[in-house]
């Protein structure tokens, strides 16, 4: 798995960057979010929860059963839909209620 930063989508808001335990994501030159090392990313996903605009998108590549998929997350009010979209298929969208997502 890894992190992928999309610079198109990306508006330089920096929550990424703020959520990042590592601090690993920096702003480049036209302050849009890079991963400046990405061998050191942990996979936590705290950017990829913090993104609003869809620009942080994680890779589940074809190693670990992913065929090469991207998973993003859409926040609707108190839910997280964790959004899988492989090539050729439907997205699968597995929703997470945020006020009880720690509860177990």
């Amino acid at each position: 798995m890894s992190i992928r930063i999309d610079r198109n989508l990306c508006v330089g808001c920096g929550a990424c960057v703020e959520a990042c335990p590592g601090n690993l994501i920096k702003r480049d030159a036209k302050g849009k979010a890079v991963l400046k090392r990405p061998e050191e990313c942990w996979g936590c996903a705290s950017c990829l929860k913090e993104c609003r605009f869809k620009a942080v998108s994680y890779f589940l590549g074809a190693d670990i059963g992913g065929q090469g998929a991207l998973m993003q997350v859409e926040r609707d009010r108190d839910v997280s839909h964790w959004v899988i979209r492989i090539a050729g298929r439907e997205p699968i969208d597995i929703a997470v209620d945020r006020r009880c997502a720690n509860k177990y």
